[in-house]
């Protein structure tokens, strides 16, 4: 009797722990907010690249989104970093959302715009992107910062797991829509539109449901920055960076590995040329690698990662690489699915493992400045990686250009593994256990 007892609290336990994030009101609220947005932006992606690919057929004009997404965030997001430190990050989050609503707005204002529609131009697409960007540069440190304000300390990892399943069921279900809405027969009212402002018109509408959860958040004020602005303040993340060789050696293994292997610039060129499988069949490979980290991220829910976090994430990283070449290699449909699947299921791991890493070896007064180096290093993997396959693919050619990209994934990890031995001692996702990781070899290494 004291056996079944003990199972019935053991599994009781473990139920409220799967969902102890969502004890927060505040959690709950920025969860649904971001299910919203991360819906509508996916979707918004997925229009901009057909709609440019069909404007210009140029892989190159393609890299160039990822490009006009990224350059903000370079210029902008150590600056972006101080702010999230010294202002209210809520308001920072709703002023920057409240740009890419008016950006969006002119997506689909340019999208019914026969003259620009005829004309062959890009240009406009491009600087509607960098004012997206713009806004990105500055809520993500904010967002990333203000996350452990909306839980209890010892239910973050929890916070971090949930938040990265709801991205992935967004990231999913979003390019699929995108891709459905933009093949919509046009019936009635909708005979003024076309298949992109129908999706700029779905997204527009995320974006404001977006606004009013998170105006409904009160989340509790930490310790922020109160030092004036100048340059030794804004690099203060870099530098804190630099010294914690744990926070360096994953954030950069993300960038290196992203950037190389990033294959999401190309799909619609896989989906045309190489696939044959039109706008649906686009909207779904950008589904495919949702689908598989959705799938981890619903696992690592109930069955944490507790031991050997280190090993672990360098262990994926190889996997995205080498999954990514059997993608570029591929000529089936389903074969490239399933490789799409695998890159989203390995990067999953990655991603909870770095930002709990990112929010539990960070004080509260910092997050804002190292969130913004791990955003910059993020857009640098992302928007720049974009661009990189876009001017590969350019030069080599698609296949080629994801061939080669996963190949140097694969040896960015394994170098990774040498470069930082801080990495590979990690084990379990607690401040107390990063902490020894990275200060243990970090005090042997010699003083210069």
């Amino acid at each position: 009797m004291a056996v079944g007892s003990s199972r019935a609290a053991t599994e009781l336990r473990s139920r409220e722990s799967f969902r102890s994030a969502f004890e927060s009101r505040d959690f709950r609220l920025y969860q649904s907010a971001r299910l919203m947005v991360i819906l509508g932006a996916e979707a918004q992606s997925v229009a901009v690249a057909w709609q440019v690919y069909q404007i210009t057929h140029s892989a190159l004009a393609l890299g160039y989104t990822g490009l006009a997404l990224f350059l903000p965030g370079l210029f902008f997001m150590l600056a972006a970093g101080h702010v999230a430190d010294r202002y209210d990050r809520r308001k920072i989050i709703l002023s920057c959302y409240g740009l890419q609503a008016a950006c969006t707005a002119g997506l689909l204002w340019l999208s019914m715009d026969r003259v620009f529609m005829a004309s062959g131009r890009v240009w406009p697409i491009y600087t509607v992107l960098v004012g997206i960007g713009l806004g990105r540069a500055f809520s993500g440190p904010a967002a990333s910062a203000m996350l452990p304000s909306l839980v209890r300390k010892e239910h973050f990892v929890n916070a971090v797991t949930w938040g990265a399943t709801v991205y992935q069921i967004a990231n999913m279900a979003g390019p699929a829509v995108g891709g459905l809405l933009f093949t919509l027969p046009l019936t009635g009212i909708l005979l003024r539109w076309n298949g992109a402002s129908i999706v700029y018109g779905f997204t527009l509408v995320m974006l404001v449901g977006f606004l009013v959860l998170v105006g409904m958040i009160r989340a509790r004020v930490e310790r922020t920055e109160k030092k004036a602005f100048n340059v030794r303040t804004m690099l203060a993340g870099l530098e804190y960076v630099w010294r914690a060789k744990l926070l360096l050696g994953s954030i950069s293994l993300d960038l290196f590995a992203v950037l190389l292997g990033g294959a999401v610039a190309l799909l619609p060129i896989f989906a045309t040329d190489i696939l044959h499988a039109g706008p649906r069949g686009l909207g779904l490979l950008r589904a495919m690698p949702s689908v598989g980290a959705l799938a981890v991220s619903l696992t690592m829910l109930v069955r944490p990662i507790k031991r050997r976090a280190g090993w672990t994430m360098l262990t994926c990283v190889g996997i995205y690489g080498a999954a990514t070449v059997v993608f570029g290699l591929s000529r089936s449909m389903v074969l490239s699915l399933v490789a799409l699947v695998v890159v989203g299921a390995s990067d999953m791991v990655s991603v909870v493992i770095r930002s709990s890493v990112l929010q539990l070896a960070t004080p509260p007064e910092m997050r804002g400045r190292v969130s913004a180096v791990n955003w910059l290093f993020i857009g640098a993997s992302n928007e720049f990686g974009e661009f990189e396959s876009g001017v590969t693919a350019h030069w080599w050619g698609a296949v080629r250009a994801v061939v080669v990209g996963g190949i140097g994934s694969l040896v960015v990890t394994a170098s990774a593994g040498g470069l930082f031995p801080q990495l590979r001692r990690a084990d379990a996702l607690t401040a107390d256990a990063l902490m020894v990781a990275d200060t243990e070899l970090s005090e042997a290494e010699p003083v210069d």
